[in-house]
């Protein structure tokens, strides 16, 4: 019998934005009571009036049901131990983990260890990154902070706080926007979204959406679709993927995606990749939705997007005028 996969959430944003809060409302929900939170020290939220039952060196069980963990060491060990103490019986079942960033952590590191086979191994997926935006201190943390940029850039779903602060709202939304417009935007309210933590995130949305507003300030950050109605072959697909990490690697700050390989058309396949790391591509057992489509999201940093898409074509079979193809590419050492 085949064990649940446990989907695992990003909780990040910058100092102050209202990270704690939030996760206070999801400890406190009574249809999140099955869940377990990994925090960098207790200190850094205000759970101590929850804290009922040591269940565990560095586990404790909250009023609501909800495990909390304290993260000491190695995300990897930490996330391994809870799933190894869960499967014993040592810890109460849970059904999903949520790990909350501290406020000046960049993402990247903690997705590629969400993406490593280990994570994999012990029943984890990455199934989201949710980002609290602050509205009041939002343009100012962007323009001086890098790892801000990061936070909101790799985000499936941003949620913006203390909107009623300000005046006007829109300017700091039309950069959210911009600076992520595949991301799920909207206000942090007094009730938690009912889908905040669902599960159906691990097929990842990917569907084209216009930039529609440009800001030279995150200019260093771009975020496309690579898409074809073509079926690739497994392994034309594989060498591509080889083909971007090698040179791109370094500024690929997510890459996720469905594709349609040949062998099994009917059955996409997922694909989630951070820098170098890249998980091992899964089926799902239908298309999502009506497109069946390769769709693959990219979010870089100083990546050069026409390259990407030329090199996309050239192993996906397009025929594009006046671009070269997937010999010319490969082989040709004057090509890059």
């Amino acid at each position: 019998m085949s064990v649940p996969v446990i989907p695992a959430f990003v909780l990040t944003g910058f100092l102050g934005a209202g990270k704690t809060t939030l996760l206070n409302r999801i400890v406190r929900d009574p249809a999140l009571a099955d869940t377990a939170v990994v925090i960098n020290e207790y200190g850094d939220v205000a759970l101590d009036h929850l804290l009922v039952e040591k269940s565990g060196d560095g586990v404790v069980l909250l009023s609501s049901g909800c495990l909390c963990c304290s993260l000491r060491g190695d995300l990897l060990d930490t996330l391994a131990d809870l799933a190894t103490r869960r499967a014993a019986g040592g810890l109460p079942p849970f059904a999903r983990v949520v790990i909350e960033t501290t406020g000046l952590a960049h993402p990247t590191p903690v997705l590629q260890t969400l993406l490593a086979p280990q994570i994999v191994a012990a029943g984890y997926a990455l199934a989201a990154v949710v980002a609290v935006a602050d509205a009041q201190r939002g343009e100012a943390l962007l323009d001086a902070h890098e790892e801000s940029v990061a936070q909101l850039a790799v985000a499936d779903r941003i949620l913006v706080s203390k909107a009623d602060l300000v005046a006007d709202p829109s300017p700091f939304a039309a950069r959210l926007a911009a600076l992520n417009p595949r991301a799920r935007i909207e206000r942090v309210e007094d009730v938690l979204p009912a889908d905040l933590l669902s599960a159906g995130s691990l097929a990842p949305a990917v569907a084209r959406k216009p930039r529609p507003f440009f800001s030279a300030h995150d200019a260093s950050i771009a975020s496309f679709v690579l898409a074809t109605s073509t079926a690739m072959e497994p392994h034309r697909f594989l060498a591509f993927l080889d083909e971007l990490r090698e040179r791109y690697g370094e500024s690929l700050l997510r890459l996720k995606g469905l594709v349609k390989l040949a062998d099994d058309p009917l059955r996409p396949v997922v694909v989630q990749g951070v820098q170098h790391v890249l998980h091992a591509p899964e089926r799902l057992p239908a298309w999502p939705d009506a497109d069946d489509r390769t769709r693959i999201v990219l979010i870089t940093k100083g990546g050069d997007r026409q390259r990407i898409e030329d090199l996309f074509a050239a192993f996906s079979g397009e025929v594009r005028l006046d671009a070269p193809d997937r010999e010319a590419l490969t082989n040709n050492p004057l090509a890059f």
